[in-house]
């Protein structure tokens, strides 16, 4: 049975990934007084006069809502919210998995940007935070942004998770190869969510040169049909404006890392990048570059989104920690040094990293742990914490 088959089967089977659980019991009158009316007036009162309170009496402080409008679910698309249920259900299943969190899927049907802001604003008071998930770009910088001070942790994975897995990548990478960041030149192909995001982080370690390509080619400042956060991109990265195609970004790079389509570069546009070549081809099922193919031509450490390659680059990685850390010190947002704190958390785990390992399994359950204490204590010294 093939791997599709099997998931479907086991859908159908359990009717879903999640469930709620009562964490006392129900046993009789008394128990029942306790649990609801009218003992449950006693923390509503409580609440009323006080709302820090609901972190003590309720799963506030421990509940994430995992919200999509379902228009970039995974490989697949704008296949609407209902379709994108299954994927919120698992990534509901990994946070409790990892990091002991409780998240729900909350699966919204409008895809307009102010719709989407103004019903999780009208959500937030149930959830400790909120982790924005499959919202196609540009949108999903304009919804995160318009969040940002509802009180509670907004995150978007794609964008944020994703960034913070590739800068530790990176960051051991260069330990391996025996490179500065400083002095990295870098090609990156995808200017979706993942690729702005990635992009962002990676300017803020002051790498040497960045340049972002999507569909029409290099991402230059005055081009047309361009936005906001692409013009963003390509004036901190691209400060001698480039201009071409795929192949021409990554003539001479140092790094090439593909966040876009599969089997977009090949083993010539490998060939031409400097030597001891970091290739991050992340495009799922199929890389932009099979492992095998970037060897060949040269490159020297390889890292895919796929399980079966060497170097699995997962945004599993990152997001558990870091929301376990944001909850655990109550933070009121996460901030650039929280994501940087993850990525040096998550670099330093794999404490001898080698060409064939520069992460972690993600399937290690005490990677989060090691995130969420270096969220947290940065959260602490930021400030933003309640």
């Amino acid at each position: 049975m093939d791997i599709y088959k099997e998931s479907l089967k086991f859908h159908e089977k359990k009717r879903g990934k999640i469930s709620v659980n009562f964490k006392g019991k129900l046993r009789d009158k008394h128990d029942l007084s306790i649990a609801y009316t009218p003992g449950v007036a006693e923390p509503c009162r409580r609440i009323s006069r006080n709302k820090e309170d609901a972190y003590r009496y309720t799963i506030k402080g421990n509940s994430i809502a995992v919200v999509t409008d379902g228009s970039a679910v995974l490989g697949l698309g704008n296949i609407g919210a209902l379709a994108g249920l299954p994927v919120m259900e698992g990534k509901a299943v990994l946070f409790k998995e990892f990091a002991g969190i409780d998240a729900y899927p909350i699966c919204i049907e409008t895809q307009e940007a102010d719709k989407i802001i103004e019903i999780v604003k009208n959500i937030a008071p149930g959830f400790g935070g909120i982790n924005l998930e499959d919202i196609s770009a540009p949108r999903c910088f304009e919804v995160e942004e318009a969040l940002q001070n509802i009180g509670i942790p907004v995150f978007h994975d794609d964008q944020h998770g994703t960034a913070v897995v590739v800068l530790a990548a990176l960051m051991n990478a260069c330990k391996v190869i025996k490179k500065d960041m400083k002095n990295l030149r870098i090609a990156v192909s995808g200017a979706g969510a993942a690729g702005i995001a990635i992009s962002k982080m990676l300017l803020k370690k002051n790498v040497k040169e960045l340049l972002l390509v999507d569909t029409k080619g290099i991402v230059y400042f005055g081009r047309e049909n361009s936005n906001r956060y692409k013009d963003e991109i390509a004036k901190l990265g691209n400060k001698n404006n480039k201009q071409g195609t795929l192949a021409d970004a990554i003539k001479g790079a140092d790094v090439f890392i593909g966040v876009s389509a599969p089997n977009i570069a090949d083993e010539k546009m490998i060939r031409g990048m400097n030597r001891d070549a970091i290739v991050f081809a992340m495009s799922n099922p199929i890389p932009e570059i099979m492992p095998d193919l970037a060897k060949r031509a040269g490159a020297k450490i390889v890292g895919t989104g796929r399980s079966d390659f060497p170097n699995q680059i997962n945004n599993v990685l990152a997001f558990p920690g870091i929301f376990r850390g944001a909850l655990d010190a109550k933070a009121l947002r996460i901030t650039e040094g929280m994501k940087i704190a993850a990525a040096e958390a998550l670099a330093n785990y794999v404490r001898k990293p080698t060409m064939e390992r520069i992460l972690p399994s993600p399937l290690d359950r005490r990677v989060a742990a090691k995130i969420a204490k270096a969220v947290a204590k940065q959260a602490i010294s930021e400030k933003v914490v309640r």
